[in-house]
């Protein structure tokens, strides 16, 4: 007994000792805890960013420039596929697996709210929110594409939106209104050599949803507004379809127009066969290039037509969002951050040739050196009349549905009243 009793005892001053040594211990340094936070604050972090293929030096440049900023995060390039719909079934399965192997990826505009639905993508409220970033300075199209059920998913890092390009040799200025552009582009068709008085994308693809949507939004209609609610069978709506189909059955498109996507489009453009087209940004710098184009330095932009309610712009671009199960969310805001600021939509500008999102931007003098085409004052007005596509989250299924029934609608197979009240139908159950 005498034995355990000593023994328990000599335990028992062991370990006060030991207490006592680290107190000292910590007592003598005078940093405690800050140890560790000094050294969390120079530990390496590997984050894994993905998007498409990028033929420009863009991307290794704001890499290159992030790093530079925060040597303590490095940021590894993942280059998914470069087809739009293979790169979002990749996204997809590997996040369906809770993958964490991505912390940052690139999304299409139209994709946020299925992402952020399916629990992929991580809400940056909060980080907006502490780091004080105002989303007024961002295009408003760009930004509402991104937003769903209230809460911001993803940061807008550049932006497209559909424009009226045309000859300046054979007109002055487009007119500026629907009804009379039409007047104009019947008049002008067979002038200089041109085969067609306006190009379009009527294809059953998405291209003819995005050429709806402008034309629905320019007379004041929507196809789901921005409660998430179903509104295409209204009269607005209507009439923008109603004058959708005209165009496309006029004798001033080609007969074959329900054939037409963006590559027929332009084709036809840079040959010199039509005044007037609707097309993306891209189109510019295609009808300047003087390997492929009979009318370099014959083009300007404006904004498409205006219906009753103005002018709209199909929104076209690219977002960028955190993995929901990224195991490094602050550093990969850090970089969302950078890459979709001022400093990273001036390197995309200058070295990838991509409009910013950040209107201010539009004024830089290093941007517009290297991109002309952004002082153009109806380039600046067509991104600012940019409307999103509808912001669900099974937005696949929705464009289908629109594209189905504004075919019927065009080749006269149902009336434009009946291709909204279809797609009203459809739309809502599709939703529930």
């Amino acid at each position: 007994m005498k034995k355990s009793k000593w023994t328990s005892l000599f335990s028992i001053l062991l370990i006060l000792s030991l207490i006592l040594a680290a107190c000292n211990s910590n007592e003598d340094s005078g940093s405690g805890g800050n140890d560790d936070e000094n050294k969390s604050e120079d530990e390496q972090v590997t984050i894994v960013y993905a998007r498409g293929q990028d033929a420009t030096k863009a991307t290794d440049e704001i890499i290159k420039a992030f790093e530079k900023e925060h040597p303590n995060i490095n940021v590894e390039f993942r280059e998914m596929p470069s087809d739009t719909g293979a790169q979002h079934d990749a996204y997809v399965t590997a996040l369906n697996g809770k993958s964490s192997e991505i912390d940052v990826m690139d999304l299409d505009v139209v994709w946020p709210a299925e992402f952020a639905q399916a629990g992929y993508v991580m809400p940056l409220d909060r980080f907006l929110k502490n780091d004080g970033i105002d989303l007024k300075d961002y295009n408003e199209g760009a930004v509402s594409a991104a937003n769903f059920e209230g809460r911001q998913w993803a940061m807008p890092k550049f932006i497209d939106a559909g424009m009226l390009f045309y000859q300046t040799d054979i007109t002055e200025e487009p007119s500026k209104n629907w009804d009379e552009l039409m007047s104009q582009a019947s008049e002008l068709k067979g002038e200089e050599g041109t085969k067609f008085g306006y190009l379009m994308q009527a294809k059953q693809y998405e291209g003819l949803v995005c050429n709806a949507v402008e034309f629905i939004a320019s007379y004041g209609g929507s196809i789901v507004n921005e409660d998430g609610e179903v509104v295409v069978d209204s009269e607005e709506s209507i009439k923008g379809l109603e004058k959708l189909v005209e165009v496309a059955n006029s004798d001033f498109v080609p007969e074959n127009i329900t054939t037409f996507t963006e590559p027929e489009s332009h084709t036809s453009f840079i040959e010199g066969e039509s005044p007037f087209i609707r097309n993306w940004p891209y189109q510019y710098a295609l009808a300047n290039d003087e390997e492929q184009s009979k009318i370099v330095g014959n083009v300007g932009v404006v904004p498409l037509p205006e219906g009753d309610a103005g002018s709209a712009a199909a929104l076209g671009g690219w977002m960028t969002a955190i993995n929901q199960f990224s195991e490094h969310p602050e550093e990969a805001w850090e970089f969302v951050k950078f890459m979709t600021g001022p400093e990273g939509q001036k390197i995309s500008a200058i070295h990838g040739g991509l409009a910013p999102t950040i209107s201010s931007l539009f004024e830089d003098e290093e941007i517009l050196e290297a991109n002309p085409f952004f002082k153009e004052e109806g380039f600046v007005n067509a991104l600012e009349s940019a409307v999103s596509r509808p912001v669900v989250p099974n937005y696949p299924e929705i464009s289908e549905i629109i594209q189905i029934e504004v075919s019927k609608a065009i080749a006269g197979e149902s009336t434009p009243e009946e291709a909204a009240k279809a797609m009203q139908s459809k739309i809502e159950n599709a939703m529930k």
